[in-house]
C-alpha cells in the first residue's frame, strides 16, 4: 500500500522511463495524460459511460460504469487505489470496456465524500493528504468491504449490459489488492478471477484476519503483479501468497515485475512504467478471457 517510501521511490523515477520530467508531466492536462499513455484498444467497441449510485447497506455509492454499447458482457468489478475514483481509473475502466467488459469503477470512500476525495495530481507525501486517505482508508473493515461487494456485484448482475451467466471479474491497485481477495470471498459463487496490480503487502499481514487466509474461500483464478520496490522490502510476501493458492488447489499467475515502483500500473503516477504496465494488462486480458466466457 501507498507510504511515504513509495512517494519518495516515485520521487526519484522519472515517467516514461526518464522521457518525461516531473516539470513536463505538471504541465499536461490529465486528460492528454492519460491518452498519451494508454495504447488504443484494437477493434474497440463502442462504449457508454455513465455516473451511477449503487445502494448499499451504509448508503449509496457514487460510481462509475462503462461499458459496451450493445450486447450482453462479462462484469467486472474494479477497485481503484488509495487515491480513490479519479481520472485515471476511469480511463483504466473505459479501455476494459471497450476490450468487450461491463466495467463497474466504485469510489471506496463514499461513506466519507463523493469522488473524487483528492485532486488527481495530491501527493501521498503531504502529511494533510496521507491524514486524509489513509482516515477513509481505516474504515475499509473486511466486513464493509464484503458488504460493499455484495452490493457491487448485485448491480452488476442486475445491468442489461451484463450476462449474469458468466462469472464476475474483479481487480485492484494498491491496497486494492487486499480488497479484490475479499470480495472474492464474500461472493465466490459469482467471481471466476481476481486481478492485484501492485497490492501484495497489503494482502499478507501478522494478524488472524490477515486476508491472504480468506483465499481458500473462493475458486476464483488469480493475477498479482507485483511492484519490484514492494518485492525488495518484503520478499516473503509473494511466497506467503502463493503457498496459500497452492494449498487451496487454486490457479494463480504471481510474478515481480522487474524495474517497477509501486504504482507503477496508474498512468497518473510519476512511477507509471508503460513498457511494464502493458504487459500487466495483456496478462490480465487472457485471466478474464479464459475464466470469464
Amino acid at each position: 500500500m501507498c507510504d511515504e517510501f513509495t512517494e519518495k521511490d516515485n520521487e526519484q523515477f522519472p515517467l516514461n522511463n526518464g522521457n518525461l520530467s516531473r516539470r513536463d508531466f505538471n504541465k499536461i492536462s490529465m486528460t492528454a495524460f492519460m491518452l498519451a499513455l494508454l495504447p488504443k484498444t484494437a477493434f474497440a467497441a463502442e462504449v457508454t459511460e455513465t455516473r451511477v449510485e449503487v445502494s448499499t447497506p451504509d448508503g449509496r455509492a457514487d460510481c462509475y460504469f462503462v461499458h459496451p454499447s450493445r450486447g450482453k458482457h462479462p462484469g467486472v468489478l474494479l477497485w481503484p487505489d488509495i487515491k480513490g475514483l479519479r481520472p485515471a481509473y476511469k480511463a483504466i475502466g473505459k479501455r476494459l470496456a471497450e476490450a468487450g467488459y461491463s466495467v463497474l469503477v466504485v469510489n471506496p470512500y463514499y461513506r466519507d465524500a463523493e469522488a473524487p476525495v483528492v485532486s488527481p495530481d495530491a501527493s501521498f507525501g503531504d502529511p494533510k493528504t496521507m491524514s486524509l486517505l489513509r482516515s477513509m482508508a481505516s474504515q475499509l473493515t473486511q466486513g464493509a468491504v464484503s458488504s460493499d461487494a455484495k452490493a457491487y456485484i448485485d448491480f452488476l448482475d442486475n445491468q442489461r449490459s451484463v450476462d449474469p451467466g458468466r462469472k464476475i471479474g474483479t481487480m485492484g491497485y494498491c491496497m486494492a489488492g487486499e480488497l479484490v481477495v475479499l470480495t472474492a470471498a464474500a461472493v465466490p459463487n459469482r467471481v471466476g478471477a481476481v486481478a492485484s496490480f501492485h497490492g501484495s503487502r497489503s494482502i499478507v499481514t501478522d494478524g488472524p484476519d490477515s486476508p491472504h487466509l480468506l483465499i481458500s474461500k473462493s475458486s476464483a483464478r488469480a493475477l498479482h503483479a507485483v511492484a519490484e520496490n514492494d518485492d525488495q522490502r518484503s520478499p516473503e510476501t509473494k511466497d506467503i501468497i502463493k503457498a496459500a493458492y497452492k494449498s487451496a488447489g487454486i490457479s494463480a499467475e504471481i510474478e515481480v515485475y522487474e524495474g517497477t515502483l509501486h504504482g507503477w500500473c496508474t498512468p497518473d503516477f510519476h512511477g507509471y512504467h508503460k513498457k511494464q504496465a502493458e504487459r500487466a494488462w495483456s496478462r490480465l486480458l487472457h485471466l478474464f478471457k479464459a475464466t470469464l466466457a
